[in-house]
């Protein structure tokens, strides 16, 4: 039987290269992202036939009752969600307008929680739920307050939901990257924080990335694929670091 997965933030990014990763190896894909042309075109790419793209704003409850329906016309059942929405904008704590701040959390958290509500019901017994966090889950930076709020929320919310499926054999994890080049590395002034004098610096030059180099979106995606498949049939609960060593150091 033909394997079926909805990648959720499938429109760029990892959440792209996961869509493409788990076509490539011939699972069926519903790939869905608050941008309908940008998945469209990620779809009609993918290999193999088959593959949905539908408008997935995570924050709409209308559109996760819409992409509930998709998947029950479609698939009826699946065997894997993975979440890899993701929104990135540098706000302060304390004096930033609330709903921009809140935004994060709405997007990253909520949308996350509302879809596992919406979609677990029709996931296969056995099934895998893998969330993209970030090493943001237990760090810090400026301006990151609501996105490492959501991060560190998604990782428990995942931990939650290993505990609360484990007799259905459905297994959560979570992926936690460090610097991966994608859009999101994109900066509010255009300029691509990877090639900037101050990734260079502190993260090549004086070795605080051991293996000197941000990651690709495709690396990202292999671990996805490990983790949906047979060999992680013993791993829940967990989060797995996909830093290039930038956690290790000090």
């Amino acid at each position: 039987m033909r394997k079926k997965v909805i990648v959720l933030g499938g429109s760029s990014g990892i959440g792209k290269a996961i869509a493409e990763r788990f076509a490539k190896e011939g699972w069926q894909v519903i790939a869905g992202s608050g941008h309908l042309a940008a998945m469209q075109n990620v779809v009609s790419a993918l290999d193999g036939e088959g593959h949905v793209a539908v408008e997935a704003d995570v924050s709409s409850e209308e559109q996760i009752k819409k992409l509930k329906e998709l998947v029950q016309q479609t698939f009826g059942t699946f065997h894997a969600l993975i979440n890899s929405v993701g929104i990135s904008k540098s706000v302060p704590v304390l004096n930033a307008d609330f709903l921009e701040w809140d935004r994060s959390l709405q997007v990253m958290l909520y949308g996350a929680v509302k879809v596992c509500r919406a979609l677990v019901s029709l996931m296969e017994d056995g099934g895998r739920i893998i969330h993209i966090t970030s090493i943001h889950h237990e760090r810090v930076a400026s301006g990151s307050s609501a996105y490492g709020m959501a991060k560190a929320a998604i990782t428990q919310l995942t931990r939650s939901l290993a505990v609360e499926l484990a007799s259905r054999n459905i297994l959560a994890n979570t992926i936690a990257p460090g610097f991966v080049d994608t859009p999101m590395s994109v900066k509010a002034d255009g300029q691509n924080e990877l090639d900037s004098a101050w990734f260079r610096d502190n993260y090549v030059k004086y070795d605080h990335l051991p293996l000197k180099r941000a990651g690709q979106p495709g690396e990202i995606a292999g671990v996805a694929w490990f983790l949906a498949g047979a060999d992680a049939s013993y791993i829940t609960g967990s989060v797995v670091t996909v830093d290039g060593g930038l956690t290790i150091t000090f």
